[in-house]
């Protein structure tokens, strides 16, 4: 099991980084072409192009400079490992996710370029895109709804990141608290059952 952190708090520039790509990615949303045939405005193609580079370079740049700290930085209780592990791990797929929605944006406008509007090649790169959106919906879900849990346990995550309803210490209440206990065995019980199969 972890020792308990400190409640530290994210560095400004990442919470600049957090908050400005949900920004970032909401416009990347909310933009996005409906048919391939709009491709063929050189101006919206530059544009897509350029966007795309962008928004790859910012999820290199971001996931370079926050993969440094801690997935449970500001928590005040111990997390125990097979939790930070599973937290990793969907931070990691996120990421993963969210690198391959310009990549493959950037296959499908350079397979575009070059003539190839559909057939095996242009199927496959927008399949990867649309699978990669579809994860990263998922997984940001599942990123904010354990946010949102974490918030209600009062264990110092949320606030360490989010600048609005600040963290006043664990929850007393009492259904939150036995969840939580429960929570915290599940994680250990899976965390001894693999330590276990390494012996």
């Amino acid at each position: 099991m972890d020792q308990a952190g400190e409640a530290r708090q994210h560095s400004v520039l990442g919470k600049t980084f957090h908050w400005g790509f949900i920004i970032l990615y909401a416009y990347g949303i909310f933009k996005q072409i409906d048919e391939l045939e709009e491709l063929e405005d050189p101006a919206l193609l530059a544009f897509e192009v350029a966007f795309a580079a962008v928004f790859l370079g910012i999820v290199m740049i971001r996931y370079s400079y926050m993969r440094r700290f801690e997935t449970f930085m500001g928590a005040t209780e111990p997390v125990p490992l097979a939790h930070r592990y599973l937290a990793k791990g969907i931070h990691t797929s996120m990421y993963l996710c969210l690198a391959m929605l310009p990549l493959s944006g950037l296959l499908i406008a350079g397979l575009f370029t070059q003539g190839v509007k559909d057939g095996p090649l242009q199927d496959f790169s927008l399949a990867l895109h649309e699978i990669s959106a579809s994860l990263s919906y998922l997984l940001i879900a599942m990123h904010v709804g354990a946010a949102i849990w974490s918030r209600v346990k009062g264990e110092g995550v949320w606030t360490s990141m989010v600048p609005i309803w600040k963290e006043g210490g664990a929850s007393r209440n009492e259904l939150v608290t036995r969840i939580s206990k429960l929570e915290n065995e599940v994680f250990n019980r899976v965390e001894k059952a693999l330590t276990s199969q390494k012996e």
